[in-house]
């Protein structure tokens, strides 16, 4: 099980009252909503491997000299808040080590490789690892990576932890019109907004799901479109000619890289420090949720 580490503490953070502090006043309400999280979805999922994804670098600058408008807003002075804004809130900013000890006690590894966000982490172990793979994250981005030959699924958590929703191969061709070796194109057609992303403007979600449905991948749409017999409407060929220089650049942006020189490391569950666990949860007074993290990964 790969989790996506910040998405998991940023919607903790958002969806544990900040009523939650250590006996010493320190919130620790992201932290004890980490706890639950792994608690309940090493109870549901039963792995036997469990790895915090890291973001060394949650903005790369080899993304953004690609599109130097990616995550931009997310760096901006004033920016609403909610779980996809990477601008961590004070309150956060100060759990954030403190979800690193616990995850060490826990015996759970941290894993980031330098000039990388944890989608990438994700993508090499992914695509590089013997058996079935859970990849727990909120960042449809992801989804690329969704290979059922493989046994690798995503645990989305895009609507919370309470109403997780498991896609395999067919989940996301129902949900989307597209197979997962065509995800990445098709969000750089459609674009996203929460990564910077403008897309093909006039093309949309459906629009990109069905160029790619008639062409298979975006090589083969841009063909189509330079080829006056191809049957391709000549405001859809406008449209692609419109955005060339994006499109040329879009899809390495969104490709997560699988290739990554990661550290070794032990992922085994059942590895925690049992009394540097609770060391810490009298300390942060969540002893409640780390006896029921440590029970989960002690099945």
């Amino acid at each position: 099980m790969l989790l996506d580490t910040a998405g998991v503490y940023f919607r903790a953070f958002y969806s544990v009252p900040d009523t939650v502090t250590a006996p010493d006043g320190t919130p620790v309400n992201a932290v004890r909503g980490t706890l639950d999280a792994i608690s309940r979805l090493v109870t549901d999922y039963s792995p036997t491997e469990l790895v915090a994804c890291w973001d060394d670098d949650w903005r790369p600058q080899w993304r953004v000299d690609l599109i130097p408008s990616y995550k931009t807003h997310r760096v901006a002075a004033e920016v609403e808040v909610g779980p996809d804004v990477e601008v961590v809130p004070d309150p956060l900013q100060t759990q954030v080590p403190i979800i690193r000890e616990v995850l060490g006690a826990l015996g759970i590894p941290v894993v980031g490789a330098p000039e990388h966000e944890a989608d990438d982490v994700i993508g090499t172990l992914a695509s590089t690892g013997d058996g079935p793979v859970d990849i727990v994250t909120g960042d449809r981005d992801l989804f690329q990576l969704i290979d059922d030959s493989r046994g690798v699924r995503v645990i989305y958590t895009g609507r919370g932890m309470s109403k997780l929703e498991v896609l395999t191969d067919a989940a996301l061709v129902a949900k989307y019109g597209v197979r997962p070796e065509q995800y990445a194109d098709f969000a750089a057609m459609r674009g996203d907004a929460s990564d910077g992303l403008p897309g093909v403007a006039g093309v949309g979600e459906k629009g990109a799901a069905t160029l790619l449905q008639a062409h298979g991948d975006l090589n083969g749409i841009l063909t189509a479109a330079a080829d006056p017999a191809s049957g391709m409407s000549a405001g859809m060929r406008a449209k692609l000619a419109a955005a060339a220089d994006y499109l040329a650049v879009a899809p390495r942006v969104v490709r997560v890289v699988r290739d990554l020189a990661l550290p070794p490391f032990d992922a085994r569950i059942g590895r925690a420090d049992r009394a540097a666990c609770m060391a810490l949860a009298t300390r942060y007074g969540l002893t409640s949720s780390m006896e029921r993290a440590l029970a989960a990964l002690s099945r």
